[in-house]
């Protein structure tokens, strides 16, 4: 027999979408979709959308209480971040029903296993067969957003392995904007000497301990939700996998972050942002940055050498 959903539309500022997706799974989403894309990170914008600033969400809920208490619970998790995003293209979220008692099965096509160098990332449902230098998590799309599949997520993953396979596996880790904890998951999987992650979103940084404990890495992490004024220094590797603005606005943290030597990985950033947030950091010293780019996004790393 066909499960009946409840789903729930809504639209939502672009730049709002990943602690929408968190605040959206901890009321017990099964998954978000973007029109016909899975939502991952963030939706990569289409070039033939007139308005790409703005997602236009689709969540599913198991259909075992009133879909208009769902409605009044989710327009009150989401009215802190309509202040804390004062961005046009917010509008309220609505009803209705979906029959597919195989809809959360079509998830699995969308989630392949993946490999970045010697880490493999995979859903619960996928087995592997790792080899003996290589580093396996597991992390699911209904546990959070951000499964890795991004290109600004992959981007970062690129660097952290590389950083890992080069250095100390000793590296002391801070991840700006942990989302699903993914960044933070693969460091501590790969031995690093301490990881912290820190997230604005209560909600994300409770999907991220989630993630964290399933991979058994919960006592390897600490995530918080401090500003990262509040956060220490002396980071041998500092990833910010957030949005242009947000890399430029905080760049002076970021950088006073890094230990001497350490690396600043900075993602979320359109190409068309690329110069943008160059000039935000060329004032430092840095070395660098070394650039890779994947789909219309932008990942930069920067040395810094005093």
């Amino acid at each position: 027999m066909n499960q009946q959903w409840i789903e729930i539309s809504l639209k939502v500022p672009s730049a709002a979408a990943d602690t929408v997706c968190a605040v959206l799974a901890s009321l017990g989403s099964t998954g978000v979709r973007e029109r016909e894309q899975v939502l991952d990170t963030f939706t990569v914008p289409d070039a033939d959308e007139n308005a790409p600033e703005v997602l236009d969400l689709r969540a599913y809920f198991p259909n075992d209480e009133d879909p208009r208490q769902l409605v009044e619970r989710i327009e009150q998790q989401l009215a802190p971040l309509r202040c804390a995003f004062p961005l046009p293209g917010w509008s309220a979220a609505t009803t209705g029903q979906l029959a597919d008692g195989d809809w959360a099965e079509s998830w699995k096509q969308h989630f392949p296993v993946f490999r970045v160098g010697s880490l493999i990332v995979k859903p619960s449902w996928e087995e592997v067969d790792p080899g003996d230098a290589e580093v396996v998590l597991t992390i699911d799309p209904g546990m959070a957003f951000g499964t890795g599949t991004h290109a600004t997520t992959r981007l970062c993953l690129e660097f952290l392995v590389e950083e890992f396979a080069a250095r100390s596996s000793a590296l002391k880790v801070l991840d700006v904007g942990t989302g699903s904890g993914i960044l933070a998951l693969a460091a501590a999987a790969f031995g690093a000497g301490g990881v912290l992650a820190c997230d604005i979103d209560a909600e994300a940084c409770r999907v991220a301990r989630e993630n964290a404990a399933t991979n058994d890495l919960d006592d390897r992490i600490d995530f918080t939700t401090r500003s990262l004024e509040d956060l220490g220094t002396g980071f041998d590797l500092v990833l910010a996998n957030i949005l242009a603005e947000e890399n430029v606005r905080l760049a002076s943290e970021l950088v006073r972050r890094v230990a001497p030597g350490g690396l600043l990985v900075l993602s979320g950033i359109l190409q068309e942002k690329e110069h943008f947030v160059r000039e935000g950091f060329s004032w430092f010293g840095l070395s660098g940055p070394q650039v890779r780019s994947r789909d219309e996004w932008v990942c930069l790393a920067y040395r810094r050498s005093d």
